[in-house]
């Protein structure tokens, strides 16, 4: 008998690998989630956010060896912003590839995080994919900061919802936001 992180995994991947949204936690908040190489998939997280499309979502990775294959070049400062954080940290890149074009920002930049928790890391892995990660919320109402804050009117629109941590009321709140430029400058957007 599978437990319910395996189940979970398990329906995760099913739903993603056929182009279906996901509500799952990560490294800070729960977030709304599918193949972040599927534009379809991406359109699909737009429209139950209520969120314009020319405001890009960020992407989650497992590993950030793999980041090499999203962006055209990796600033070497970012290695060092991925291994010494002490919190979870996205990074703005230059020049993205390989996802889906509505979620590549209108300048060419993506949002990359690579996460170390336990649920997240082993779906990405499984998967093989970026997946995308954006707060459970409508877009404009706040970030919900537990499985239980978050609306009915998100739960009810989504394929599949993990069991997994609903449970859990760790005080979480989002990453902290830097913009890399090409030389290795970096600005903080979000503490």
């Amino acid at each position: 008998m599978l437990s319910d992180f395996q189940e979970d995994l398990k329906n995760c991947l099913d739903i993603l690998r056929g182009g279906g949204i996901i509500l799952y936690p990560t490294d800070t908040i729960w977030g709304l989630g599918c193949d972040a190489t599927n534009s379809i998939a991406v359109n699909k997280i737009y429209k139950l956010k209520q969120r314009e499309d020319h405001k890009s979502m960020l992407v989650l990775l497992e590993n950030p060896n793999m980041i090499a294959s999203y962006i055209d070049e990796m600033p070497e400062v970012a290695w060092d912003l991925i291994e010494f954080s002490e919190k979870p940290t996205t990074i703005i890149y230059d020049k993205a590839k390989n996802l889906a074009t509505n979620l590549i920002a209108s300048d060419g930049s993506i949002g990359i995080r690579v996460t170390r928790e336990a649920f997240s890391s082993q779906l990405i892995k499984r998967f093989r994919k970026p997946l995308v990660s954006t707060s459970a919320n409508i877009s404009g109402k706040p970030s919900p900061a537990f499985f239980r804050e978050i609306s009915e009117e998100v739960i009810g629109n989504v394929d599949y919802v993990v069991k997994y941590r609903q449970d859990d009321i760790s005080k979480t709140k989002p990453s902290t936001i830097i913009k890399l430029g090409n030389l290795g400058l970096f600005k903080i957007i979000r503490e």
